[in-house]
C-alpha cells in the first residue's frame, strides 16, 4: 500500500494522542526496547516535518507500533516512497519549500521580499542563547547574544525568522543596541518575522553586538518541551548554547545533537549537568543544520 501525503504524519499524531503518552514517555518506551529516537525525530514524525526514510528509522517504526497498541503495519503501510537521491533528488530539493512559501510574503510585508535569495550583507560571527526552563508549561525565556559583522556599507538591521512551532508568538524584547521594528506572525503555521534595528547603521567590516529575549508562555509545544535548538540556514563561526533549569529539578540525562543539512545522521552527545544546574554546549563553524540539547 503506497503512503498518502501526510497520512503517517495523521495516524501517527492519533496514535500517540489516544495513547495519553507525551513524546518524552513514548521515547522512553522505545528505549527500553532498545531503539533510541529523540523526542525531536517523534515531533517531526507526527507534525509531517519529515518522515522515517533510513532503515534504523522503519525498524524504530516497527517497535512504535507495538509500544502504541498498533496492528502490525498499522504505520508502515502509511509511509511514502523514500525520497530519491542523487541529481534528481537535487532537483526536487531545488524547488521552493512550504516554510519558503510562506516566509516570502512574510518578508514581504516588512520590506525584505527577496531576503531569502539574495546574498546577505551581514555575516552572523557569533550567536549566544541562554534558555531558562522553569516548571513544565510555564514559560520560557531565551536571552540571545549576537554578533554581525558587515559586509556592506549602510547595514542597519536584522532579520528574525523564528519557528515557535504553535500559533502564539513569543513575546519579543529589544536589550541592548537595538530595537524591535516590524513583526510579522503567521498562526497557522507557527512563524514570526520581526525586525531588530541596530540603534546605528554599521559599514563594511564594522561589527554590532545585539542582545534580545524571546518568551514563549507555555504550554511548551511538543517539539521543544524537553528541547532548545537553533536552526542555522548559514554557517555560523561560534554558537553557545546554554540551558539553566531553574524548577530545582535536575535532568536524568542531557544530550548535545547536530543534524547537518546535508541529510547527513544525527549525531549526539553526552552532557554533564554542572554545580549552577546547566549545561552548555558549543558549536565551531557550524552550519547548515540545527544544532541543540535535549534533556530527559
Amino acid at each position: 500500500m503506497n503512503g498518502e501525503p501526510n497520512g503517517f504524519a495523521t495516524a501517527l499524531r492519533g496514535a500517540i494522542s489516544t495513547s495519553g503518552l507525551s513524546l518524552d514517555r513514548v521515547q522512553a518506551r522505545l528505549q527500553s526496547r532498545g531503539v533510541s529516537v529523540s523526542v525531536t525525530a517523534l515531533s517531526y514524525w507526527q507534525s509531517g516535518k519529515r518522515q522515517p526514510e533510513r532503515a534504523s528509522s522503519i525498524s524504530a517504526v516497527r517497535v512504535l507500533e507495538e509500544v502504541l497498541e498498533l496492528t502490525s503495519g498499522a504505520l508502515l503501510g502509511l509511509l511514502p516512497p523514500p525520497r530519491p537521491r542523487g541529481a534528481s533528488s537535487r532537483r526536487e530539493r531545488s524547488a521552493p519549500s512550504p516554510a519558503q512559501t510562506v516566509l516570502k510574503p512574510m518578508l514581504a510585508r516588512i520590506g525584505a521580499p527577496h531576503a531569502l535569495e539574495k546574498q546577505q550583507s551581514l555575516k552572523l560571527v557569533g550567536l549566544h542563547d541562554h534558555c531558562a526552563v522553569t516548571e513544565d508549561g510555564g514559560p520560557r525565556v531565551v536571552t540571545a547574544r549576537a554578533v554581525f559583522q558587515a559586509t556592506a556599507d549602510g547595514q542597519d538591521r536584522w532579520l528574525l525568522v523564528y519557528d515557535q512551532g504553535q500559533p502564539e508568538a513569543p513575546e519579543l524584547t529589544a536589550l541592548r543596541n537595538c530595537r524591535l521594528g516590524q513583526v510579522e506572525v503567521d498562526a497557522e503555521h507557527g512563524l514570526t518575522v520581526a525586525e531588530l534595528l541596530f540603534d546605528r547603521p554599521i559599514d563594511r567590516g564594522e561589527t554590532q553586538l545585539i542582545e534580545y529575549s524571546m518568551v514563549d508562555e507555555g504550554p511548551p509545544n511538543p517539539q521543544w518541551r524537553h528541547s532548545q535548538f537553533r536552526a542555522f540556514h548559514r554557517p555560523v563561526r561560534e554558537y553557545l548554547l546554554e540551558v539553566s533549569f531553574e524548577n530545582g529539578e535536575t535532568p536524568e540525562k542531557c544530550w548535545q545533537y547536530t543534524r547537518p543539512g546535508n541529510h547527513e545522521p544525527e549525531v549526539r552527545r553526552e552532557l554533564k549537568i554542572d554545580d549552577a544546574n546547566a549545561v552548555h554546549a558549543v558549536a565551531l563553524d557550524f552550519g547548515p543544520g540545527v544544532f541543540g540539547i535535549e534533556w530527559s
